[in-house]
């Protein structure tokens, strides 16, 4: 009724994962955290909730964390778009969009941009002040082999293991630059049987397609510019293009 969280509910223990490369680079780790198992409970309910309004909103493009879906249905696009092209004696260009650190950054995402992206996809009032008290006023600790932190406020993000609800919110908030970006009404893209096919997605993985370098990058700087606009940037090092022509006897 009040719609409060106990603190203890919105206390975490993160527990930095080593990635590959340079152990002593922090940067080369993502957290995953602890939490408590009513808070669990509760957020398992809100998933609930919110999963009704997110399949509403996602289009068919996107793969990531949705019953049903998953990485296996873009790889079969890709290799569906790129024999058909073949079959058309078409060139094909691929850019593999990576973000940096989507989920695992504190200064991903902005939570009263949050909120306002929430409301404009139709997320009742209500459940959206569960999630805006939920993320007011977080506590989080750093526990490593040697020792724990002292408890210290947390900011901005959607982390990886802190809660189940991460996907589902980052889904609604790369919806909101997706749209933004006009992709849907471009004419740049695979055409194929009438049907236009300028992207492919998985969370925060984005695969543009077009018949030219030059749609490439007009569909690419529309990701860009509309993602910074939000908090996202693009990982330029891990953002990679490929193209694909038609096989010649």
């Amino acid at each position: 009724k009040t719609q409060q969280w106990p603190q203890d509910w919105k206390r975490s223990v993160f527990i930095p994962i080593p990635k590959k490369g340079n152990a002593k680079e922090s940067s080369n780790y993502h957290s995953i955290a602890l939490i408590s198992h009513a808070s669990k409970v509760m957020l398992k309910i809100l998933q609930a909730r919110l999963q009704q309004y997110v399949n509403h909103e996602l289009p068919d493009v996107q793969a990531g964390f949705r019953k049903g879906k998953g990485t296996r249905d873009q790889m079969a696009n890709i290799c569906w778009i790129i024999k058909k092209a073949r079959e058309f004696h078409k060139n094909i260009y691929f850019c593999f969009i990576d973000y940096a650190k989507a989920f695992d950054s504190f200064d991903c995402v902005d939570h009263n941009k949050l909120w306002e992206i929430l409301k404009e996809m139709g997320i009742p009032e209500h459940l959206t002040c569960l999630l805006r008290n939920l993320y007011a006023g977080q506590e989080a600790t750093v526990r490593t082999g040697h020792g724990t932190t002292d408890w210290f406020q947390k900011g901005k993000g959607v982390h990886q293991g802190f809660c189940i609800l991460s996907p589902c919110l980052f889904n609604l908030y790369a919806e909101y630059i997706m749209k933004n970006t006009g992709l849907d009404e471009a004419q740049a893209g695979i055409k194929i049987a009438g049907r236009n096919t300028n992207n492919l997605r998985y969370a925060d993985d984005i695969i543009l397609t077009a018949e030219s370098k030059e749609e490439l990058k007009s569909l690419l700087m529309k990701v860009k510019e509309e993602s910074e606009k939000v908090g996202l940037k693009l990982n330029i090092q891990k953002t990679k293009i490929i193209e694909s022509g038609p096989i010649t006897s």
